[in-house]
Formats: C-alpha cells, sequence, structure tokens
C-alpha cells in the first residue's frame, strides 16, 4: 500500500468533498455546518489515515465522521439544541467509522446541490464560485485566485452568496420536469464558465485545474442525468476543445491557431470519446446548442490536416446552431465557415452587418477577410482595433504580427 501522505488525503478531499457536502446539507440544512463538518472530517483523516492505514470505503469514511462531527457541533451550540434533537433520527450517535455501516452519499443530493448553487435568483459570479467552492472541492484561496481577487475578496462573496440562499429560501431540490428546461441552462453555462476560465490567461495552476474541474462536473452532470442530451452536448464540448490544448500555444507562450496547430499532439483518446458522445446525440435527434458547438469541434477533429477540414458541414452546422442561438458571435463564427466555402467576399459581406465593434474577434475576423482580399492597409487598421481590444498578451502580440484568425 503506498504511504497515506497530506497530497493523497487532498486528492480524496478534491475527489469526495462535493458528495458529502451535498449530503450533509441534506440531512442539516446549513451549508455552513455542512463545510466545517466536512472539513473536520478531513483533518481527522490526516490524523488517523497516516497512522492506521486507509479505510476500505474512504468515502463512507468520511461521510459517517463528518455527519458525527456536525452532530458534535450542534451539541455544542446551545443554540441548536432545539434543532439536534430533529436531526438526531436522521443520524445515530458516534459509529466506528471503519465499520461495515459507512454510508455512501445519495447520488441525488449533488445533483440538487448543483441546482442549488446555480439557482437564477443568484447572479452568475455567485454560482460560479459557489460551485466551486461546494461541489469541486477548491478551497476559498484556489478560487480567489482562479479569479484573480484577494481570498477576503472572494470569501465575502460566498457569505453573500450563501446567506441569500438562507434569506431567499432558495430549495435544495432538483426542479420539477416542467422547470427543468429553464433551470438546466444556467447550471450547463456556468460549468461552461468554468472551463473557459480554466483556459484563460495567466494560466497558472489554479486556473488550469478549473478547465479538469469543469470536465469533472461535466461528467458527474451526465451520470446523474443521463436522459438530459444537452448535458451529453456540453461534456461532448468540453472534450474535444481539451483535447486541443497541448498544440494551442507555441515553446514560447505564443498563440497558435487552429488551423496552424500540429495535430500529432491532439489528445485522440479525448477527442475518441468526445466523437462517440457526439454520434449518440445525432441518434437522439434533439439537437441543442451545446450538442451543435460539439458536432462541429467533432468535425475539425476528424480532419487529418487543416486543408481537409469539412467546411460545407461545418457551415451547416452553424446554420442550425444560429436557428437555435440567434446571437452575433455565432453569426460571427458562421460567417468564416461561409468564408471558406464562398470564399472572403461572401464572409466580409456577412460580418460587416454585424454590431459587434466592442469584440476584439470580429475585428480580427475582418482583418483575415480583409488581408485575404488584398485590403492591406484596412486589414492593418482592421488587425490593430483587434489588438487593442484583445485580452490577453499572447492574442495582443499575434495580432499585432498580422495573425490570421483561427479558423
Amino acid at each position: 500500500m503506498p504511504a497515506i501522505d497530506q497530497a493523497m488525503v487532498g486528492r480524496i478531499f478534491r475527489d469526495q468533498s462535493g458528495r458529502v457536502v451535498a449530503t450533509l446539507i441534506r440531512v442539516f440544512g446549513d451549508i455552513d455546518l455542512a463545510e466545517d463538518a466536512v472539513q473536520d472530517a478531513f483533518a481527522a483523516a490526516l490524523r488517523k489515515w497516516p497512522a492506521e492505514g486507509l479505510p476500505p470505503n474512504p468515502g463512507g469514511w468520511i461521510t459517517t465522521t463528518a455527519r458525527n462531527a456536525a452532530i458534535d457541533r450542534l451539541r455544542r451550540a446551545a443554540r441548536e439544541r432545539e434543532l439536534l434533537g430533529e436531526v438526531a433520527a436522521l443520524a445515530p450517535a458516534h459509529d466506528d467509522p471503519g465499520s461495515p455501516t459507512e454510508e455512501e452519499p445519495v447520488q441525488d443530493d449533488r445533483l440538487r446541490l448543483i441546482f442549488t448553487c446555480c439557482h437564477p435568483a443568484l447572479s452568475t459570479e455567485a454560482q460560479v464560485a459557489l460551485t466551486l467552492r461546494l461541489l469541486g472541492g477548491l478551497s476559498t484561496a484556489e478560487v480567489a485566485d482562479a479569479f484573480l481577487v484577494a481570498e477576503p475578496t472572494m470569501a465575502q462573496r460566498l457569505v453573500r452568496a450563501k446567506r441569500k440562499i438562507k434569506a431567499a429560501r432558495i430549495p435544495y431540490r432538483v426542479p420539477q420536469e416542467h422547470q427543468l428546461p429553464d433551470r438546466l441552462r444556467p447550471v450547463l453555462a456556468v460549468v461552461y464558465l468554468v472551463y473557459n476560465a480554466g483556459s484563460a490567461e495567466p494560466a497558472g495552476p489554479a486556473r488550469r485545474g478549473l478547465c479538469a474541474e469543469a470536465i469533472r462536473l461535466a461528467r458527474l452532470l451526465a451520470d446523474l442525468m443521463p436522459d438530459e442530451p444537452e448535458v451529453a452536448g456540453l461534456l461532448a464540448l468540453l472534450l474535444l476543445t481539451e483535447s486541443r490544448r497541448p498544440s494551442r500555444t507555441g515553446p514560447n507562450g505564443s498563440l497558435v491557431v487552429l488551423g496552424e496547430q500540429d495535430r500529432s499532439r491532439w489528445d485522440r483518446s479525448l477527442i475518441e470519446e468526445g466523437q462517440a458522445i457526439v454520434r449518440e446525440c445525432l441518434r437522439r435527434n434533439q439537437p441543442g446548442a451545446y450538442q451543435l458547438q460539439a458536432a462541429i469541434n467533432a468535425v475539425h477533429a476528424s480532419a487529418p490536416t487543416a486543408a481537409q477540414t469539412d467546411w460545407p458541414q461545418i457551415a451547416a452546422l452553424y446554420d442550425q446552431l444560429l436557428a437555435l442561438a440567434p446571437t452575433p458571435v455565432v453569426a460571427l463564427n458562421r460567417a468564416v465557415a461561409i468564408g471558406e466555402v464562398r470564399g472572403p467576399a461572401a464572409a466580409l459581406a456577412l460580418v460587416d452587418e454585424l454590431h459587434l465593434d466592442t469584440y476584439y474577434a470580429f475585428h480580427a475576423t475582418r482583418a483575415d477577410l480583409l488581408s485575404r482580399l488584398g485590403r492591406d492597409e484596412e486589414a492593418g487598421a482592421a488587425y490593430e482595433r483587434a489588438a487593442a481590444l484583445a485580452p490577453t498578451d499572447a492574442e495582443r502580440n499575434f495580432l499585432r504580427q498580422g495573425g490570421r484568425t483561427g479558423r
């Protein structure tokens, strides 16, 4: 058996904490109590496991120990004595955490917690932070680092969000079937935002970890909601996007656009998994925005070289996506695909109809199309405008060098 150290316990904490917190919130109805009790349980694990060895069921050990720790906290607080009487029947007094009576958290508890974290009464910022803190197992400091704010600032945001849940009496439950489509949308959006935050610069360890956390959350949702095709679509989209991560930057950190990436560096196992999910989505024939985005990425991943990309198929998928999500950004991406099928002049006509003057990718796309049409002076001005609006140094440098858009 490998040595049990703090790093191993930390990995188990990251994997199990969301499950256990969700179960304790169901039992005790108090987010703070659940978090504190889980922290107590993992502190106990750090003390006991190195000496006594890993229990056969670490998740069950943590659940039982955290449940007992929560009861202890209630017993020590006189103001909670009435609540203690109510919960006593739900949780027996101190069990031996290593005994066969260890309990696994109820899977649906995590699903309830995801919908609680992503309730529309909370701001998007609060939804993302709570999801990472409660389900992703990130510490407050890690969440703060990921979003480039001070730890006390993030701590206050989390406190306010939890107070809002209590004050607004946000229910800890999965929405009813007729409410599910509207309520699922922000849940998927939050997971996607977590991934995008991980992809942004500066790419420190906390940010890189966000991409893995987003994929883990998407897998969790797919396991808990196997009949929701958009959940599967989001998972496929994240897997296919993640498959290209190693090839997106050069050795010096410079940006490498899709058409110039070394495809031998793409992760084929992620691509195969993502494409299999896309095929299953196609068989269901219930298209949604995430499924269509995943399908577009699957077409890119199928091309042995950039020149062999099936642009007519991508353009057709963008036609469907624009019908479902008629946003200017989708229209811009569709125009790029049209440019590959019908030429840069046709694409430029579509791009110039859009009102995206403050979006750097709009100007970068115009610059590329103008350059391909030989209108170099106009292209140079568009590249400068794009660089001035670009959010990262890598993108600014790329655009100031007259880079091509990442078609």
